[in-house]
């Protein structure tokens, strides 16, 4: 199958790549610590969500920080980096998963703090967990097109208040293990921000081309994971699964345009343990291929895949081939390869 879930890019390059972190580390042990009324009276052993996910910790913003003076701050950081002044974007997109209010959108807060001039189209996309490379894409497709010449991608998350209300939930409920499981992948969320930069590769050379990839749904199961402000309430099985069969048959598909057998490193949304270990067995990836920052951030939401690029640039070197690789509740996949 080809038509609109395939692309491919003649002329995009991301230019750069750039995270900030909330300063406040929050243990897996302080969290069941507080839940430990509730893992007794349910006979749940300790160490929960290191045993089930392998998440030690997870970061929550501190005192005097927001989360969208953060993803200015990455913003920022990103467009200096590339050398792209703020005047000269064309598009801010904004793939955050958080929002404070159902209006306006979040894009038009951070398109005035970076102080984007009055030309630059700015809005959100959301999509759950695949939300950023989706932005991606289609940032790309814009710059392709010739509408503008540069794009600022971003997301970010804020965790926070979502796992207050869970832990208070749990406390107070005496429902049954099944009904806390339900909930235990809202434990397994962590905060950050982070930006991209992209333009055209023939006005910046040293830019990484963005090469294109694939996109696939099954949105059969829309409601294996529903989530607000207040709780997220997960089918961690049939998700597991499902996710795993939706990557399974787009990488087959794409296996007739693209070889990404042998990539330099394949950088995925960060769940847990679990989940990248079943994708490497599925897909027959090569372990140390796959860098993974759940076990010190948590589920970034949308911002994993790009907080995780950052925490791997510095070792990637001309030529490597990178593959991002997304996959959002609902449920939806989509694969990005980039010649670093």
């Amino acid at each position: 199958m080809a038509g609109n879930a395939t692309v491919r890019f003649e002329n995009v390059a991301l230019l750069s790549v750039a995270s900030v972190l909330p300063s406040r580390v929050t243990t897996s042990d302080d969290i069941e610590a507080r839940l430990a009324p509730s893992l007794d009276r349910l006979k749940l052993r300790s160490g929960l969500l290191r045993r089930v996910a392998g998440v030690n910790e997870r970061r929550n913003w501190g005192e005097g920080e927001t989360v969208d003076a953060a993803t200015i701050s990455a913003g920022t950081k990103a467009l200096a980096e590339a050398g792209v002044h703020p005047d000269d974007v064309g598009l801010l997109i904004n793939t955050s998963v958080t929002r404070m209010n159902l209006e306006p959108s979040v894009a038009v807060a951070l398109h005035h703090g970076l102080g984007l001039p009055s030309s630059a189209i700015n809005f959100d996309v959301a999509n759950a967990c695949l939300g950023f490379i989706n932005g991606l894409s289609l940032a790309a497709t814009m710059i392709e097109s010739g509408q503008i010449r540069h794009a600022i991608v971003v997301a970010g998350e804020n965790a926070d208040d979502i796992q207050v209300n869970t832990i208070d939930r749990l406390l107070a409920s005496d429902g049954s293990r099944d009904d806390f499981m339900q909930e235990f992948a809202t434990l397994t969320l962590g905060s950050g921000s982070a930006a991209a930069v992209l333009g055209r590769a023939d006005e910046h050379p040293n830019g990484h081309r963005i090469l294109g990839g694939v996109t696939r749904a099954a949105t059969q199961f829309h409601q294996l994971c529903v989530g607000s402000v207040d709780g997220m309430f997960t089918d961690a099985k049939a998700l597991l699964k499902g996710g795993l069969d939706l990557v399974v048959s787009a990488w087959k598909d794409a296996s007739t345009e693209w070889n990404w057998s042998s990539m330099t490193r394949y950088i995925t949304h960060q769940v847990s343990s679990i989940h990248t270990s079943s994708l490497v067995k599925a897909v027959g990836l090569d372990r140390s291929r796959v860098p993974t920052t759940f076990p010190n951030y948590g589920n970034v939401g949308p911002a994993s895949v790009p907080i995780t690029l950052v925490e791997e640039k510095d070792s990637l070197i001309r030529g490597d081939r990178v593959l991002l690789v997304g996959v959002g509740s609902g449920l939806n996949t989509a694969m990005l390869e980039i010649a670093w």
